[in-house]
């Protein structure tokens, strides 16, 4: 997901204890209900604070409010020398640690970047060689240790994604791919079996093997996933080389996102390849007033850009999802529901996070939690 514009407001920190997840050890027919909250660090560092109207504005962690309303897992993104520190290895040692403690299942998004990578940018860290042989070998030795990191820290990682949103490849330019053109996946197969390599590497000196997932967006077009994964497969990377697939699925970068598309894709894909598969990005509008940029259409305009619209979107993906023929169908993850700083979560629209933000003391911002929080209630 690529962020447009990021608000960030200075502010003093008032928390809670955590609760433990009540939604742990329920492994029976497992179903991944999954909130990115990788800047929630951030958030509580510069003084964002967070309430429960369930229970009265009550100050709770972000974590225990969503987990209230469903969450068993948490998906953190890691970069690999951020400029401040936020989103790189100890950052996400600390946060993985509180929500591993709790009971919550931890699905880590390698960027393989400084900074954000998505299909607009995949820039190589700027301390990593540039030639291919030496590049490859330098991905390799980083996805080992950063395993090895965790597992050290006492973290079990439940999920490992090598790259985010892939479809433009990855590290480039030496990793750049277009989908539909077979041979320009030549050198980014040779970078991902190379990051694959490095989980096997973990798991030899002692690390339970993560399922490792391989993400691309736009999870509704189904002739470009089949173009894609042709692509690299044609180039010699065997389909055992990830366990599941990840697709991100937004109402607002293309009005074929549509439900039926999504399904078609879906159901198509686990025909053919027969694993596992999660919408792991999706998010949809709390408000969208044109008071910032023009209002974009969504996918499904029937859908309206509300609190209870957000509860349908997100029901009609899980419910899609768990559809999937043979049981292939493992999760649903919500993109970054309590991002106070950051309300619009990279779309044209006001507001698409789960929770009000009040700026109106400037000493603290508070975030006070949506009926939208409970989205994973009882699915």
């Amino acid at each position: 997901m690529y962020i447009w514009k990021v608000l960030y407001v200075i502010l003093p920190l008032v928390g809670a204890s955590p609760t433990k997840n009540p939604n742990a050890n329920k492994d029976v027919a497992f179903f991944y209900k999954g909130h990115d909250l990788s800047s929630l660090k951030l958030l509580e560092d510069t003084g964002s604070i967070f309430k429960d109207t369930a229970r009265t504005n009550q100050t709770r962690p972000a974590e225990a409010i969503l987990g209230d309303g469903g969450m068993n897992t948490v998906r953190l993104r890691i970069w690999v020398k951020p400029s401040n520190g936020v989103y790189g290895l100890q950052y996400n040692l600390d946060l993985a640690k509180r929500f591993q403690k709790q009971g919550y299942k931890i699905y880590l998004d390698f960027h393989f970047s400084d900074n954000w990578a998505d299909p607009q940018k995949q820039y190589p860290p700027a301390s990593w060689p540039t030639t291919l042989a030496p590049l490859a070998s330098t991905l390799r030795t980083y996805v080992k240790d950063t395993l090895v990191s965790f597992q050290k820290a006492g973290i079990p990682l439940d999920i490992v994604s090598l790259g985010n949103e892939v479809r433009t490849g990855m590290l480039w330019p030496l990793g750049k791919v277009t989908a539909g053109t077979p041979s320009s996946f030549a050198n980014f197969a040779t970078l991902y079996k190379a990051a694959r390599a490095g989980v096997d590497d973990a798991t030899q000196v002692g690390l339970p093997k993560p399922q490792v997932m391989i993400h691309i967006d736009n999870g509704w077009d189904l002739k470009l996933q089949q173009n894609w994964f042709s692509g690299l497969t044609a180039n010699g990377v065997p389909t055992s080389a990830w366990d599941v697939f990840g697709f991100s699925f937004y109402p607002f970068y293309g009005t074929s996102a549509t439900f039926a598309n999504l399904k078609t894709s879906l159901n198509a894909l686990a025909e053919q390849y027969r694993k596992p598969i999660q919408v792991v990005e999706t998010d949809y509008p709390a408000i969208c007033n044109g008071q910032w940029n023009p209002i974009p259409q969504s996918s499904e305009p029937s859908v309206p850009y509300n609190i209870d619209g957000q509860l349908v979107w997100v029901q009609k993906v899980i419910d899609i999802v768990q559809a999937v023929p043979y049981g292939l169908g493992q999760g649903v993850h919500y993109w970054e529901p309590a991002w106070l700083n950051n309300t619009s979560l990279g779309s044209a629209c006001n507001d698409a996070i789960l929770f009000n933000p009040d700026y109106s003391n400037p000493a603290q911002t508070i975030g006070y939690s949506r009926k939208s929080v409970n989205m994973f209630k009882g699915k």
